[in-house]
């Protein structure tokens, strides 16, 4: 059927909450809905990643916008990320990812025995770190999501027994840390994993603390680990946006540093993972909005109370690291969008939200600008928003009408508008824009 000259094609069959935000955030556009992305005049395709017609928004970007870039492997995929972000810090030791990058190593194997050989290899200077004993190390599966493979180990035997629980999984065990049966992956469906240092001085409140009237005296306060799920949009080639209403995800039991127990895999998962996937059945109840803390008890090194000149500090931070890693990956054109050209630049006509995870450390600094210290966890695609809960359902709508209006709008004018200057660090719609460059001219 042919299309209005404003249309959109909305297409979320697995994420129901997702496809009432995104309809909801067009009302204002006057758009006509589609069944499939087809017809002539503008259509905007707002919609799963592989429900895009990728080709068509390659071959006629003035009339087709796309709520996905079409390669964007150098950020959501772990050893892609610690690839180019090493590349860059290697050519800008000035940038700040060189502390916002926890020290990552990458693995490529389909069978446990293969780590023999590494050891030897390219994991020779992380056994050394092994043989100190004196440090934690996180294993992540490169393409896995939702929690999925995380194990904590502090020697090259766990890494080993780990390695080996995942080959077993297919037979129903599962040797992997305490706490951690329902996230077991196989390993030759994956091969690609990253190892990352265990971040030790996380920032730490009490997610059940009132910031206004404190906890029953008899309660005592105790410190969970956390981190801050930042929603970031980039749009076109290249603006890139931070929301400032930042999540942040508690674990669900207090911290407790690393330990192991009779069997050297009894290492407890709880205290040290914040994904929400993985406590589905708490409803949200462990997420908080970042400036909810203001307020509270610091239960971490620091001590004292959050202000919300500490809260502006991280939010500065994590829009600079944001930048930097933008342009990362912009310089790693072959894994950051289509080939367009030699160069293979991002398109113009799209544009894409993102959850990015971060973990904040108390370094127990003295100087207030050097509390804390943001770290790059991850950064992922199709985020599951509807983790969130229903009570912080109201940030998600805005979330989505702040992109309709930032990224949709300026694609489907209404009556002509006088584009205005955004210059970066400026917040509109609850939108800071923390980078804009001039990646490539379109004709």
């Amino acid at each position: 059927m042919p299309s209005s000259p404003n249309s959109a094609f909305v297409h979320w069959p697995d994420a129901p909450l997702t496809e009432r935000l995104v309809r909801d955030a067009l009302n204002d556009l006057g758009v006509a809905y589609l069944d499939a992305p087809t017809g002539s005049g503008k259509l905007l395709q707002w919609s799963t990643y592989d429900s895009l017609d990728h080709e068509r928004a390659l071959l006629d970007p003035k009339n087709i916008l796309s709520s996905s870039y079409t390669f964007r492997k150098a950020l959501i995929r772990k050893h892609f990320l610690s690839r180019v972000t090493h590349a860059y810090t290697t050519k800008h030791p000035d940038s700040v990812l060189k502390v916002a990058i926890p020290e990552t190593y990458e693995l490529e194997l389909t069978f446990a025995d293969e780590l023999d050989e590494m050891w030897l290899d390219d994991l020779y200077e992380l056994g050394d770190k092994l043989e100190a004993g004196d440090a934690w190390w996180i294993l992540k599966p490169g393409m896995a999501d939702r929690g999925m493979g995380i194990r904590l180990f502090n020697s090259k035997n766990q890494l080993q027994r780990i390695f080996e629980g995942f080959e077993s999984d297919d037979d129903g065990e599962d040797e992997g840390n305490a706490g951690a049966s329902n996230t077991a992956v196989v390993i030759s469906q994956l091969r690609h994993f990253v190892v990352q240092e265990y971040l030790p001085t996380p920032l730490l409140f009490d997610p059940h603390e009132n910031a206004s009237n404190g906890k029953n005296k008899e309660d005592p306060f105790s410190g969970h680990k956390f981190h801050l799920r930042v929603y970031c949009v980039a749009s076109g080639a290249l603006q890139v946006y931070v929301y400032t209403r930042i999540l942040a995800l508690f674990a669900p039991v207090p911290y407790a540093t690393p330990e192991v127990g009779e069997d050297e895999l009894e290492v407890s998962l709880k205290p040290h993972l914040t994904n929400t996937c993985l406590q589905a059945e708490l409803g949200g109840e462990h997420v908080r909005l970042f400036d909810e803390l203001i307020g509270r008890r610091i239960l971490s090194g620091s001590f004292g109370k959050f202000t919300e000149g500490d809260l502006n500090s991280i939010v500065n931070q994590v829009s600079d690291v944001l930048a930097d890693t933008f342009r990362a990956a912009v310089d790693s054109p072959v894994h950051f969008q289509a080939r367009l050209d030699l160069r293979s630049l991002p398109l113009p006509n799209a544009f894409e939200l993102y959850g990015v995870d971060f973990l904040v450390s108390d370094t127990g600094s003295t100087n207030l600008s050097e509390r804390f210290q943001v770290h790059l966890l991850e950064i992922n695609a199709e985020p599951a928003i509807e983790m969130t809960g229903p009570r912080l359902t109201w940030v998600l709508e805005d979330l989505f009408k702040s992109i309709a209006q930032t990224c949709v709008k300026p694609f489907f004018p209404i009556e002509p508008e006088q584009q205005q200057d955004w210059p970066a660090g400026e917040v509109r719609s609850r939108l800071k824009k923390c980078l804009d460059m001039e990646t490539r001219n379109w004709d």
